[in-house]
């Protein structure tokens, strides 16, 4: 597999790589980006490889990506190539002090968003539109009306939700559907092997609905990256301190996991993880992050690496995530469904109290 290798975005026809570009990086009003010139030659890198999906928000870097990648593509080396490039960006954050209009799902914030996000990109239209989080004083409907306004509008091609409970993004795609306006085709989560409680309801909610899960922090901010051992520090900089609430022992047992089976197939430990999470279903496509050419190398070489139905087995029981109710109640009474019976592969344990002839049964 490469960048090269598309796969269709949720329940749409949309051509995307495998792994998107995230220009989170872009700028570096955050403290933990790089300049203009930094960013092109990672664009450049990217697509000269085969990717087509880049990733930005109107919030990144106050808006500086989004200059960045607008500039690219107008006066950059991607001059003349915009249209082979699926630019997806988020609204919602808020860029200006006191307004209260200024962030948020409701129809002016998002109408002015999407036009001030046209401008900074220099472009006429957005590939993929999203919602960066959930506006819990707007009804949904309110939103996706105006989200299907824009499509009309030919401002905006598709449409997606980032970090909304699994409810929320059901009840907006059933809007949707119902009223007859543009459905949601991705969603974007914070997936990993060190956070998969998204296994519990977001993702079989994208599974059943359409939408192509595009997870972010697949490294979980660098925790899994291989820069941090138990025995050794990163030296250069890094996202996540040394004593940050995501290097617990658990971690550094994913991280010496990763190494093994690294060391075993000729691959770093920020591959294997990548791999990981591409693998899992419901994954369309993984948001990979970087400052530096060999990060970003790195990274796409993932997709050239296969992990054996050993390996997989080994990092998915390591990080088995506690799910809510009724997630893992579900999971223990599929015996009592199944009757100890083999259903599309699953075969669990038999109910110890199942009647076992009919006498027993009333």
């Amino acid at each position: 597999m490469s960048l090269a290798h598309y796969v269709t975005l949720g329940r749409s026809g949309l051509r995307v790589s495998p792994f998107c570009l995230g220009a989170m990086t872009f700028g570096n009003e955050w403290s933990i980006g790089v300049g203009p010139e930094e960013s092109f030659a990672l664009i450049k890198a990217y697509i000269d490889a085969g990717g087509n999906f880049i990733d930005t928000a109107n919030i990144y870097n106050n808006g500086h990506s989004e200059k960045i990648l607008g500039d690219y593509f107008t006066k950059g080396p991607g001059k003349g190539k915009r249209d082979r490039i699926v630019i997806a960006t988020k609204f919602m954050g808020n860029l200006y002090a006191g307004d209260p209009n200024g962030g948020g799902a409701n129809r002016k914030s998002i109408i002015a968003a999407c036009e001030q996000s046209l401008r900074r990109l220099q472009t006429d239209y957005i590939d993929l539109y999203l919602a960066h989080f959930w506006d819990q004083n707007t009804p949904i409907d309110e939103t996706m009306k105006a989200l299907d306004v824009l499509v009309q509008q030919g401002k905006v091609r598709y449409l997606g939700f980032s970090d909304h409970p699994a409810w929320v993004c059901a009840q907006a795609q059933y809007e949707a559907i119902f009223r007859d306006w543009t459905p949601l085709v991705a969603l974007q989560i914070e997936y990993s092997l060190l956070e998969r409680t998204v296994e519990a309801e977001l993702i079989p909610m994208a599974r059943a609905l359409g939408l192509g899960v595009t997870p972010w922090s697949p490294l979980r901010g660098g925790v899994l990256s291989g820069k941090f051992r138990r025995d050794a520090r990163p030296s250069d900089q890094t996202r996540v301190k040394e004593d940050s609430k995501h290097l617990t022992d658990r971690a550094y047992d994913v991280i010496d996991a990763l190494v093994a089976i690294g060391s075993q197939i000729g691959a770093s430990p920020a591959q294997v993880a990548l791999r990981w999470v591409q693998d899992r279903p419901g994954v369309a496509s993984t948001i990979i992050g970087a400052r530096r050419l060999d990060q970003l190398a790195d990274n796409i070489a993932a997709l050239s690496i296969t992990l054996s139905p050993e390996h997989t087995r080994r990092l998915t029981e390591l990080t088995e995530p506690t799910l809510p109710f009724p997630c893992d109640f579900l999971n223990m009474v599929k015996s009592g469904i199944h009757g100890g019976i083999t259903i599309n592969g699953e075969t669990p344990d038999p109910w110890p109290l199942q009647p076992k002839t009919d006498g027993e049964r009333w």
